[in-house]
């Protein structure tokens, strides 16, 4: 008996979620550049799945988090120690590769552009204040405003409250999470919707016109980040695992960093790296922690911007940096881009901090962070997209990694 053949709608539902994205990506670039009008009007198929993430995010942090450390026994393994230290390593590894970067490939501002809005943090002080201020926030807050330093500690707080609670009720939190979880694979599933909209109209609305006078900086920060995704992150991660890193590197690369790249958010994005953490069979009770707190924490691309822009400024200036200052400049740029989600404005509004290193004047380092606003339709895009696939791959990397032999032979 002949089967009937699939139709096109079913052949496209039953594709992978990446081959969906792909098309999306494909049909965004396509409607933009031959109907921008028609490209302008889809937008709110992008705002609605990029809100729709965002929502959801805060609720499933707060209550996985809860989740996994009220459930978590004593003597069960966890990972988390490994994935902050490859955090850390990862991120200080990003601010010298662009020290580095930036003196083979010295590049100078056109210093004439007006003014940012915002109010830098007057130091690497007032960002620690930050922390500790968004730490300690009101719960409910918390939640509202997406501020995950807050939802963490209160998430990790009502965990550790609820480890000698009844079984029925760590019972029902994980039943709580499970829940949400599955809001979170459906809004998933909008994806390609969602990315096919905020192409068409972010290509539509804002075109590459005025990043071709910065094209030369754009180029630095960009194969900067580039060059931390694909040569340095797998070095960190063989050391770690001991096997070819790429397969890992890459499937991190295909379904995380294309998300985050077009949704811009790390936040927006925790939610696609935890559904990727399942699907990799990675251990819950470090995923649960380790995703949204690298979302928050391990910021290697926000190291990157402070870094090559603060150098260009001093180069345009005709500022010489020695060696113990440009070391300088990797230790205040990673501590800063781990406090970045404590500072309104994002990695740019940190820029004043790491010029004033250098005898920087305020008003200077201010339009040099309004150069960062107008290249940022790129440079925002690819961090957001190298921090969140990080993410994913270093927490992969410590749950993978082989165990010590001496641990082996114990057990």
């Amino acid at each position: 008996m002949n089967m009937a053949r699939p139709s096109v709608l079913q052949r496209i539902t039953r594709a992978s979620l990446i081959s969906q994205i792909a098309a999306s990506l494909v049909l965004g670039i396509l409607l933009a550049v031959f109907a921008p009008s028609a490209a302008a009007s889809v937008a709110l198929l992008g705002d609605v799945f990029v809100s729709a993430l965002k929502a959801v995010a805060p609720v499933l942090v707060f209550v996985l988090v809860a989740s996994a450390i009220a459930s978590h026994r004593h003597g069960q393994p966890t990972h988390i120690r490994p994935v902050l230290i490859l955090y850390l390593i990862g991120t200080l590894g990003a601010a010298l590769v662009a020290v580095v970067a930036s003196f083979a490939f010295p590049t100078t501002l056109i210093l004439d552009a007006p003014q940012a809005a915002g109010t830098p943090p007057g130091g690497i002080v007032g960002v620690l204040k930050n922390l500790l201020l968004s730490a300690v926030a009101n719960p409910v807050k918390a939640l509202m405003e997406a501020n995950y330093i807050g939802i963490l500690a209160w998430a990790a707080a009502l965990g550790i409250g609820l480890r000698h609670a009844t079984e029925s009720t760590r019972t029902l939190l994980v039943d709580v999470a499970d829940a949400v979880s599955g809001i979170v694979r459906m809004v998933i599933r909008l994806a390609p919707l969602g990315i096919f909209g905020l192409v068409a109209s972010t290509l539509a609305d804002t075109g590459l016109g005025a990043l071709l006078d910065y094209g030369r900086l754009l180029l630095l920060i960009v194969g900067c980040m580039l060059f931390v995704a694909l040569v340095m992150n797998p070095l960190i991660v063989f050391w770690k695992i001991r096997r070819n890193p790429y397969p890992l590197v890459f499937t991190c690369l295909r379904e995380s960093a294309t998300t985050a790249f077009f949704t811009r958010s790390s936040a927006a994005n925790i939610p696609i790296n935890l559904d990727l953490c399942r699907r990799l069979d990675l251990h819950e009770d470090t995923y649960s922690i380790s995703i949204p707190l690298g979302a928050t924490i391990n910021m290697a691309g926000a190291a990157i911007t402070i870094t090559v822009m603060a150098l260009a400024a001093a180069h345009t200036l005709g500022i010489q940096v020695d060696l113990p200052t440009a070391l300088l400049l990797c230790i205040v740029a990673s501590l800063a881009a781990c406090g970045v989600s404590g500072v309104a404005g994002g990695s740019l509004l940190l820029i004043p901090m790491a010029c004033a290193l250098f005898g920087i004047e305020s008003d200077v380092a201010m339009q040099v962070v309004a150069i960062g606003f107008i290249i940022s339709v790129v440079q925002d895009s690819v961090e957001t997209a190298l921090n969140s696939s990080t993410d994913v791959l270093f927490t992969a990397a410590a749950c993978t990694a082989p165990a010590p032999k001496g641990a082996a032979e114990t057990a």
